[in-house]
Order: structure tokens, then sequence, then C-alpha cells
């Protein structure tokens, strides 16, 4: 699964780098489940950012509450389960990241390590998302993608988020394609190659800490 990732950049570099125009922008070195993440998904006029609620919370739910068991989606089976289905030929996303946290299991305990694209390039996952309204609320929602691993992640995790390769970004927040074959076809794993991981602080484990210090390697 993915749990956690980071975003420590600039707007210049954000809005430079993935053609998008932001009004605000907080970096994060422990961007959890339920918060606010910075999204992108397509408009008839191109690209529109934004932040989405990290936990898919499908328009038919009942209780809202149920996004926080929906961060990740099985890429495999994606066209195939109720929540994400439909999704997926209209309400694609891009989640905007600069590294993620994976816990690997040693005996009787975890150790988080973070793990970073092109030596802390920026990347995005791909994603899906959601409006739920009841009444005068409203949750804008997004759950992030998962797939096998590649060689790399094989030794920290049995699952890897789905990290889109530059060329599929256009394509996968393109809403004249909804076929569903060719969309499933770009939900690969990242060549291991472009990967790193070290060892950080299990500060980490505790979403109210959130600064510099977690991403340094212990």
């Amino acid at each position: 699964m993915c749990g956690r990732f980071t975003l420590d950049t600039s707007i210049e570099v954000l809005e430079s780098e993935l053609g998008i125009f932001l009004t605000e922008f907080q970096p994060s070195y422990n961007i959890a489940p339920t918060q606010q993440v910075l999204s992108i998904v397509g408009t008839n006029e191109g690209r529109k950012a934004g932040y989405l609620q990290w936990g898919l919370v499908p328009g038919w739910a009942k209780d809202p509450k149920i996004g926080s068991k929906m961060i990740n989606a099985r890429s495999e089976t994606v066209d195939e389960k109720p929540s994400f289905k439909r999704l997926l030929s209209r309400r694609r996303c891009l989640i905007v990241a600069d590294s993620f946290y994976e816990w690997k299991r040693k005996e009787k305990d975890k150790q988080p390590y973070r793990i970073t694209v092109n030596d802390g390039q920026l990347f995005t996952f791909a994603g899906l998302w959601d409006r739920w309204s009841s009444g005068d609320q409203e949750i804008v929602s997004c759950t992030i993608l998962t797939t096998t691993p590649n060689k790399f992640m094989q030794s920290i995790h049995d699952r890897m988020p789905v990290i889109l390769q530059d060329k599929d970004l256009d394509n996968w927040v393109d809403l004249t394609i909804d076929d569903k074959t060719f969309l499933k076809s770009l939900l690969l794993p990242l060549d291991a190659s472009l990967m790193k991981a070290y060892p950080v602080s299990k500060k980490v484990n505790n979403p109210a800490n959130n600064d510099q210090s977690l991403i340094e390697p212990v």
C-alpha cells in the first residue's frame, strides 16, 4: 500500500514542471490519509490543480468515514470494483509527490524507509477521485492506485504505488480517453533503476510529526 508521502518544493517549481497554476501551497514531510493532497485533473481547458481529501468517499456512500479505509485501490481490479470502475472512465487524477514512505518488517519491528525517484525529483501517483455530498456538506476525495512491486520494492513491501511515466501523464487526465484496457496498461510498476530508498526516523509513524528531520537518513 501507499500510506504516507512527501512534497517539499516551491510553487514556482510545481508550476513550471507540471504546467499548472497554484494560489497556495504548503510543503509537507508527512502527508497522511484524510489530509488534503495536491492533485491535478483534466478539464476541457487543460490541466487544473487543486486539493483533494486523501481517502476516497464514493458519491453513493452513506457514511463519509468510509474514506479512511479507501486510501488505495488495486490497479489490477480497478475496472471491476463498484467503488472505482465508473471513476476509471471519467474521474482520473494525478497526485503530486517527491517521495513516499514504506515500512519494511524486521523480525517483530517495522523500519520506515523513504523512497525517492530520480534522486528526489517530482513525480505523480495515478489516482481516482469522486465527489460526495449530503445536505450542505461536500467532500471531493481521491485514492492512490497500487500495483505489484518492481524488483527494487520487492525487498521492502509486496505492493507499490503506481508512479506514472512522464509520457503517460496527459493520457491519464485526458477526458476524451475512456478505453479501460488502454488506461489499465498505463498502471505498471515504475522502472526499478529510477528508485532509491533509505531508512528514516520512526517519528514518521505519527502524522502529527511534520518537519524536515523526517526525511533525514538514520
